[in-house]
């Protein structure tokens, strides 16, 4: 102090903060939250990196967009659940005979496909669960049975025609709606190409004309078809 006040310097007055780094507690206090805030950080890391290796499909694939990462793992998916003794067929003898005349509505896709996949019926709106499938000239045409299974019903409906479901195990069938001179009845076995049906009309989807409405279900959850579909040669 003297020496300052002889050089003319003023006293520099100690702070609360000196004050407080003078106290013998202060840097042990300091070390143990340093050490503390790194084992979390490391804890964290560790966990993310398991939860990762657990579950590969959480990375997003380098150069691709969530959306096309999301469908590649959901159409992956539902391959390998076809991956048997089939693969699903179309429900028609000739696939290059008929067109997608109704998509599936789905969730990723633009505002516009989905306008276009939505069935509207006395003022209600519905989106489709399945595809519609037509000739252009609008002639019947059979419908077989797009997996070998059985019948687990076959009956009319009201508003959606003549309606068949196949059960082809493990969780998963088959719905062929908007039928006419259906060929098969419940309990009976199919397989894979068989005739069931012919394509007809409904009063649901009447403006698609003669068509039929193919429905994919995995586990009572509708799959869209065009994911899984492989031409019938």
């Amino acid at each position: 102090m003297e020496d300052s006040k002889l050089s003319g310097t003023p006293a520099v007055p100690t702070t609360g903060w000196r004050k407080l780094l003078s106290k013998k507690w202060v840097f042990p206090a300091l070390y143990v939250t340093a050490a503390a805030l790194i084992l979390t950080l490391v804890w964290v890391y560790q966990g993310s990196n398991q939860q990762l290796k657990q579950n590969p499909a959480a990375v997003q694939t380098e150069g691709k967009s969530v959306t096309e990462s999301l469908k590649e793992q959901t159409a992956g998916e539902a391959v390998e659940v076809m991956a048997g003794n089939e693969v699903l067929g179309w429900p028609v003898l000739d696939a290059k005979a008929v067109d997608v005349v109704m998509g599936f509505y789905d969730a990723n896709a633009t505002k516009e496909e989905q306008e276009k996949a939505v069935v509207q019926h006395n003022q209600t709106f519905t989106p489709n669960v399945g595809i519609d499938l037509a000739r252009k000239d609008q002639k019947p045409f059979d419908v077989v049975a797009a997996l070998s299974g059985t019948v687990v019903r076959a009956e009319a409906h009201p508003t959606m025609g003549n309606v068949v479901e196949l059960d082809h195990g493990n969780g998963l069938k088959t719905l062929y709606q908007s039928v006419t001179d259906v060929k098969v009845k419940k309990g009976d076995a199919v397989k894979k190409g068989d005739a069931i049906a012919i394509a007809g009309t409904s009063e649901q989807e009447k403006g698609l004309g003669v068509h039929v409405h193919f429905s994919v279900y995995e586990n009572d959850k509708p799959v869209n078809p065009t994911t899984l579909l492989t031409k019938n040669q």
